[in-house]
């Protein structure tokens, strides 16, 4: 299935530029529509700070600078948006509940570009991010820079996040020079790396297969054929258990949110 509209939340920060950029490199090769967010600071969330043993001036004070901060981030967003040389764009601004409206946003849209603080748990989007990603269970492009559509590394290990990514970027992988199928010994089922060989093949994907060695850590095998083989794309499921366990005792997702690069895609 191709896709028609790519979607960028836009904080207002310095991060909106290159987000928008590559959302427009990605929606070039589909002729989609980028349709680009603003999401300001939401007075809704910090209701819940402002109760008992604040006094009213306070609490007033507090809600006229999210206003500021709200007018100051979509001049920014917007200065942004109008500088994207792409004719397929709209600009959005949502109002408060800020997440509901973000949730609507995406649901309606084939893949979500983040910057990579959100992913990392940074900046205005960290909590949109898992919000995004987990409870919409949208597409997400984390973007490290660099093109796109070069070499595709995709992590398989035959669960249903890792299938989910692997269906859901089949436009992408598409459209890249080299794709290369990373994961278990080929004796390991259900891990096959040539099952999903063929369905790529059926899909009118070429892609490689390239077998860890037995034993070693699945997670920093990928990485490093990633980075031997300078990939710029890195496909692979998220969370594949509870985000309370991921929380404490780390796992795949969060080793590969931490790697430095490349962009990611995810699928929950």
């Amino acid at each position: 299935m191709e896709w028609g509209r790519v979607t960028v939340p836009l904080s207002g920060a310095d991060q909106d530029r290159p987000a928008l950029e590559t959302a427009a490199a990605i929606a070039t090769r589909f002729e989609a529509e980028v349709a680009a967010v603003y999401c300001p600071p939401d007075p809704a969330e910090l209701t819940p700070w402002l109760g008992e043993g604040f006094v009213g001036g306070v609490q007033v004070a507090a809600i006229e600078s999210l206003k500021e901060a709200a007018v100051e981030g979509e001049r920014n967003a917007r200065a942004a948006f109008e500088t994207l040389a792409y004719p397929r764009k709209t600009f959005t601004v949502l109002v408060s509940p800020v997440g509901r409206g973000l949730s609507g946003e995406v649901r309606l849209s084939d893949l979500v570009v983040f910057d990579d603080g959100a992913s990392r748990g940074k900046g205005p989007f960290s909590g949109a991010f898992e919000q995004v990603l987990i409870d919409e269970r949208a597409a997400v492009f984390v973007n490290r820079g660099g093109d796109p559509f070069g070499t595709a590394v995709v992590a398989w290990e035959g669960g249903e996040p890792a299938s989910r990514a692997a269906r859901r970027a089949a436009p992408i992988l598409r459209r890249c020079e080299r794709v290369l199928i990373v994961g278990s010994p080929l004796s390991d089922r259900p891990c096959d790396l040539r099952s999903l060989q063929a369905y790529y093949a059926a899909r009118r994907i070429e892609a490689e297969i390239r077998p860890l060695e037995r034993g070693g850590d699945p997670i920093e095998g990928v990485l490093a054929v990633a980075e031997a083989e300078n990939a710029s794309l890195l496909v692979g499921g998220a969370f594949g258990h509870s985000r309370l366990r991921e929380f404490i005792f780390g796992g795949a997702t969060r080793a590969i949110l931490q790697s430095a690069k490349p962009s990611l895609f995810l699928a929950h």
